[in-house]
């Protein structure tokens, strides 16, 4: 796949981030720890270096790694030899996972010139915890000891991940704003999955196409507009909160700050002249380079008292490399069905067409070959004087369902045999070529069923066949290599078995 190129904006401008509360400061004094909603990476979301100093550093328990819920992106823990430590700077360049969004990782370097990789942050009691990979716990406690001055940053690859998590998150903004505005169509939750997947927003309601392209357009307008995109942050007070709508089903909706949350620091982001919205994640101060893109189609979630439905979306870097993926993907198809890209679609619906009508050609054969085979058999029964009739007859058949071949022999020898007369037939079938990890079937069929039993029981013990059946028809399969004079003997030996 070709690589995708992404020009950052330079400069997160000065009046991104407005304090308005007029007893609000940022805490200049380096014993203390500068609280999440106030942290650089939330103040200039495009810094990716700062000197700072570290408040505490302790050993991490393994509590601080919670399960991850399904769906969300799990954060690799570290292995048991491999101590983690907790690390509170006094002020940070890397994100604290909250607001849908994911934790930075990125690096701590010391005055030694050590490097420590930053595997993960955490919001605790207001603070943001940095979770820093250590080979030994104590030479982590003694390099990374309180009150030392280190450079906390965001390598190359980690901010390319913080911008993917911007860019998404600022669109979620965007995206449920407009949905809400135009259409009041209220966003119940959002997921920011792992790139490069699309993420979602789960609605109440699923969309129609016309819906989803008008919704796309309106946001797009926004977007070449360049709508700055500014914060603002105050002290939250001890009053009660505005209760946030809930639906007639009871389920949470619109804007507001979680109720567990006890940050005292009351952050909103503001799209100019479209939204307000409580949040605490790092957006873009600018929506010109987001080029929305939504996925014209919902997918429907049914729940026991509840419906919605996920509309899926991607914007900046994750939409690039999206559409360079489907590139690559449609320019290969377009190679392998040799014609233009264009024509792609309608070349695969003349192929689905041709298989279709290959494997119909395909049936009509195997149903008049069915019948060949189960007429030899008849002839070689006719012939017989046995009191009850045995035979086996093996088949090399690579198709993808053999076991159907089988059955319409016994359907078409089941309708030129006589009611009165007895037999047990083992049909067997092995693809051409073989492994210890090939599978071959068998299918007995008899003219009374605890013949069929006994054959199917005897073959269990001597071929360690699994299967089973019901009346006069057992099916079961043999894995391994399949030999004529080998299997094929102990098939005649079950049916010697049989018929004495």
């Amino acid at each position: 796949m070709a690589a995708v190129i992404t020009l950052y904006p330079i400069a997160t401008p000065p009046s991104y981030h407005r304090i308005i509360s007029p007893t609000l400061k940022i805490p200049t004094d380096t014993r203390r720890p500068i609280p999440v909603g106030l942290l650089a990476c939330q103040r200039d979301p495009l810094l990716r270096e700062l000197e700072t100093s570290i408040i505490s550093c302790t050993i991490s328990q393994p509590a601080s790694f919670p399960s991850v819920k399904k769906g969300k992106k799990a954060s690799t823990p570290p292995s048991a030899d491999q101590p983690t430590l907790e690390v509170i700077l006094h002020d940070t360049v890397i994100f604290p996972e909250g607001g849908g969004q994911p934790s930075d990782t990125g690096i701590i370097k010391t005055a030694d010139g050590r490097t420590w990789t930053v595997t993960q942050a955490k919001r605790h009691g207001g603070h943001a915890v940095h979770y820093v990979r250590a080979v030994q716990a104590e030479d982590g406690l003694a390099s990374l000891t309180p009150g030392t001055n280190v450079t906390v940053s965001l390598g190359e690859l980690d901010f390319d991940r913080r911008y993917d998590h911007m860019s998404m998150h600022t669109s979620q903004h965007l995206l449920s704003a407009v949905l809400e505005n135009r259409l009041d169509i209220h966003t119940l939750s959002w997921s920011l999955t792992a790139a490069p997947t699309p993420s979602y927003v789960e609605l109440a309601r699923s969309m129609t196409t016309e819906e989803i392209l008008a919704i796309q357009s309106e946001a797009n307008k926004l977007v070449f507009e360049g709508r700055k995109v500014h914060v603002e942050v105050q002290e939250m007070d001890d009053k009660p909160q505005p209760a946030v709508p809930v639906l007639e089903n009871g389920r949470a909706v619109g804007k507001g700050v979680p109720t567990d949350y006890t940050g005292g620091i009351m952050r909103t982001v503001i799209i100019d002249g479209v939204d307000r919205s409580p949040c605490c994640g790092t957006h873009l101060p600018t929506l010109h380079n987001l080029q929305l893109f939504i996925i014209p189609q919902t997918e429907t979630l049914s729940r026991s008292a509840t419906t919605s439905a996920r509309l899926y979306f991607l914007a900046g870097p994750r939409l690039i490399t999206y559409l360079t993926s489907t590139h690559s993907q449609l320019t290969a198809a377009a190679a392998t069905l040799s014609c233009g890209a264009p024509q792609v679609p309608d070349r695969i619906g003349q192929v689905v067409d041709e298989r279709k009508r290959a494997e119909k050609r395909v049936d009509d054969l195997e149903f008049e070959l069915a019948k060949h085979v189960a007429g030899d058999v008849w002839q070689e029964m006719k012939s017989s004087e046995a009191a009850l009739f045995v035979k086996h007859v093996h088949r090399t058949d690579d198709s993808v369902n053999p076991l159907g071949f089988l059955s319409a022999i016994t359907t078409a020898f089941a309708n030129i045999i006589p009611a009165e007369q007895p037999f047990v037939l083992v049909f067997s079938s092995s693809p051409s070529s073989q492994t210890s990890a090939s599978a071959s079937v068998l299918l007995i069929f008899g003219s009374d069923e605890k013949y069929v039993k006994l054959a199917g029981d005897l073959l269990k013990g001597k071929l360690n066949v699994k299967g089973g059946g019901k009346g006069t028809r057992w099916s079961g399969k043999f894995t391994g290599v399949w030999r004529e004079g080998r299997e094929d003997a102990v098939v005649s030996e079950v049916l010697q078995g049989v018929s004495m």
